[in-house]
């Protein structure tokens, strides 16, 4: 859910511009009680420790690479979209007067060592252009949206195939991992929550 133009009409998501084909999509929000500016700077600065399911269901999606002495260990007290960007991310757009941005990736998501490099990308276009075989993109926004006295917090996570045999692997693996996957995403949005309660609470 994107911000609103003066009428009734929705305004298009970031995403939907950058990533309007997808094989795969996940969506979840939660209403906090703050201003969209201060829901949006929440966003950008919990933690890995705030996330309470985090960590563990992390733990074990890399654990074939620990196991193998490899494998970058997130920070707990860093925000954890810095530490996307440092792995591979980048973020593709964004409309801070709306509090909307898209982070993109792309990589072989479904290999269990979980120690590949992402493909390196460096701007918007090299993300939508980008049609190298056997890679699945993947796209994750969050939108912060006026809601009554507080604010909706929206977060989807597409991923495509850039041909027919990643998009069978990624769907694979997909069906495997998806209710950890929204597992995570409850809690991270639960996370960005207590913080601005925190901050709330503390004025």
């Amino acid at each position: 859910m994107g911000a609103r133009r003066s009428g009734s009409e929705p305004r298009r998501k970031l995403l939907d511009e950058i990533m309007p084909r997808y094989d795969v999509n996940d969506v979840h929000e939660v209403w906090v009680p703050a201003a969209p500016a201060a829901a949006y700077g929440a966003i950008k600065a919990v933690t890995p420790r705030e996330i309470r399911l985090f960590a563990p269901l992390m733990a074990i999606r890399k654990l074939p690479s620990r196991l193998k002495g490899r494998g970058a260990e997130l920070e707990p007290a860093v925000p954890l979209l810095r530490q996307f960007v440092r792995q591979g991310f980048l973020i593709l757009d964004e409309r801070p007067v709306y509090e909307e941005f898209v982070m993109g990736g792309i990589g072989r998501f479904w290999r269990l060592s979980g120690d590949e490099a992402l493909h390196t990308i460096e701007t918007n276009e090299d993300f939508i252009s980008f049609a190298e075989p056997g890679y699945a993109k993947a796209g994750l926004d969050f939108t912060a949206s006026p809601e009554g006295d507080g604010t909706r917090i929206v977060t989807e996570t597409r991923v495509v195939g850039t041909d027919p045999e990643a998009t069978k692997l990624f769907r694979r693996y997909w069906f495997a991992i998806r209710l950890g996957s929204a597992a995570i995403r409850r809690s991270w949005l639960a996370g960005i929550r207590r913080r601005i309660e925190r901050e709330h609470a503390s004025r």
